[in-house]
């Protein structure tokens, strides 16, 4: 069983990824054309990560995946406010028929200039929309510096990550 990582191209899926699995930044990684597998072990668990490309040409592998994991990981990018609705309409479309499946949604890029806070972020994706009876969390993050620690967000998002599949193996 693994963890799905979806989002549009460019919310930062696979520096997100980089940085859980190290513990480390690294920035401006190149978009991801297909598929992207990390495995990540922590004390308790050993977490397989599966990130598929946001771009449109992508997006249609999506549901085939979701039958198959614990957990989705949604990234979407806090400061690309165009792009939104898109990635309000994708998670939309996701989660419709998949209604025990906990979601993770990080709102990424916090550290840049513009970038929607957290409350903002839950309005502009309708996540009261989604329903009561999953798991479902909402974090801000951002990947900071090239080669500096991780920061303490992103590791409650993996804590966070790794609480879940823990609880729905």
């Amino acid at each position: 069983k693994q963890i799905l990582v979806l989002g549009l191209d460019g919310a930062g899926k696979t520096s997100v990824l980089h940085s859980l699995a190290t513990n480390h930044v690294k920035r401006s990684m190149a978009p991801t054309e297909g598929f992207n597998a990390i495995c990540i072990n922590t004390e308790e668990t050993q977490m397989e990560f599966l990130e598929i490309g946001g771009s449109e040409s992508l997006r249609s592998y999506w549901k085939m995946y979701l039958p198959k994991v614990l957990l989705l990981v949604y990234v979407v990018d806090s400061a690309d406010h165009a792009r939104l609705p898109v990635a309000k309409q994708l998670l939309h479309q996701l989660l419709q028929n998949n209604s025990t499946l906990p979601v993770v949604i990080l709102a990424n890029k916090q550290d840049l200039e513009g970038a929607y806070c957290i409350t903002d972020i839950h309005d502009a994706l309708a996540l009261s929309d989604i329903g009561d009876e999953r798991k479902m969390f909402l974090i801000g993050t951002h990947v900071a510096e090239d080669g500096s620690e991780i920061s303490a967000s992103m590791r409650d998002a993996k804590e966070l990550i790794a609480q879940l599949v823990l609880e729905t193996q």
